[in-house]
């Protein structure tokens, strides 16, 4: 009988590092940091630390998964770049997770913060979208579901990590950012400057 599957599952999508290891339907280590910055000096740091919890090395893994978003534009680019390093190093799949598919449970409404009092939801029967957090709190309540976003819910990553196990075998692509909205900066309307061959 082969081994069972070992996911190395992670997201650094808001003010956090959050990190798992699950083999089979096991958590063998987990870890939830809360930070304001500095995820990219601490992922691939928790990332070993993880794994030397878990008593395995990188070469055991099976699968990686990532939180994708949506959430904070750099913190998403730090996991997923990193998902997609490890997976073309160690030649394993990586799996893409949305914090949707990440969050949801039983009963609850699939919210994630976002600035400005608004949630990120993904209401029965709709595509997620940003929407006001009142108008979230009263859908929710129409649909008899629970509301309550959390930015960095205990067990994220172990939900990624269990997710990623579930289609770890079927994912023909690399884990892409997911944004709802376009970055809050703009391109610069200065005139370019003049380029000059030497």
């Amino acid at each position: 009988m082969p081994s069972e599957p070992l996911i190395l599952g992670f997201d650094t999508s808001a003010a956090h590092c959050a990190a798992a290891l699950l083999r089979g339907d096991r958590i063998l280590a987990e870890r939830l940091e809360l930070m304001n910055r500095g995820q990219a000096e601490r992922l691939m740091v928790l990332l070993e630390e993880v794994l030397a919890k878990g008593g395995v090395s990188w070469q055991d893994l099976t699968a990686i998964g990532v939180g994708v978003g949506p959430g904070n534009f750099t913190g998403i680019r730090i996991g997923v770049s990193a998902a997609r390093g490890l997976a073309l190093g160690l030649e394993i799949p990586a799996v893409g997770v949305t914090g949707f598919d990440a969050r949801k449970a039983a009963g609850e409404l699939a919210a994630i913060p976002a600035p400005r009092e608004q949630v990120y939801a993904a209401l029965p029967g709709q595509a997620p979208r940003l929407m006001p957090a009142p108008e979230a709190t009263q859908a929710a309540r129409d649909a008899g579901l629970i509301f309550a976003p959390e930015a960095s819910p205990p067990g994220l990553a172990a939900a990624i990590a269990r997710y990623a196990a579930l289609h770890f075998e079927t994912v023909t692509e690399a884990p892409a950012p997911l944004y709802l909205r376009a970055a809050d900066a703009a391109p610069s309307r200065d005139v370019p400057p003049t380029l000059i061959d030497g």
